[in-house]
């Protein structure tokens, strides 16, 4: 099992792939083999990186029409690099139930404040702030009875 920096730096290179992938339209498997070429699968959760690489474009538009009920503003006027790290968050809410909502939503924030605009972090956490009730409320509890 990889560790959680393993899954970080696959986290960190889905959202770069994923903001490439948006940006330019440019075929996954392409996108996958540039990634697998540039850097050492050794170094990082390679699974969970093809995970989150194949995934997220399959599920584009569930993902997209789910983000929506937690924006404050029509979802056209999401920068590409928020855009892309809520897509990753929504996705790992859904679907990597071993990373706690905590994780989620720290990772996201993260993201934002390396690659988003100076205070892009800000609005990534309050977006995020919302979604653990929704998909995730048993863990919600248990973690406010502990």
């Amino acid at each position: 099992m990889q560790s959680f920096k393993g899954r970080e730096k696959a986290r960190r290179y889905a959202m770069q792939a994923l903001y490439g992938w948006l940006l330019a339209d440019t075929p996954i498997k392409d996108i996958q083999a540039f990634y697998l070429a540039d850097r050492n699968p050794k170094n990082f959760d390679l699974t969970y990186f093809l995970n989150l690489l194949h995934n997220i474009p399959a599920q584009v538009g569930v993902l997209d029409a789910e983000l929506t009920q937690f924006l404050d503003r029509p979802f056209t006027h999401l920068d590409p690099i928020e855009l892309t790290i809520l897509r990753i968050a929504i996705y790992e809410f859904k679907s990597s139930f071993d990373v706690p909502f905590r994780v989620v939503i720290h990772e996201a924030v993260e993201l934002a404040k390396v690659f988003g605009a100076i205070d892009s972090f800000k609005f990534v956490n309050s977006v995020l702030d919302k979604c653990p009730r929704i998909y995730r409320p048993n863990e919600v509890l248990n973690y406010a009875a502990s």
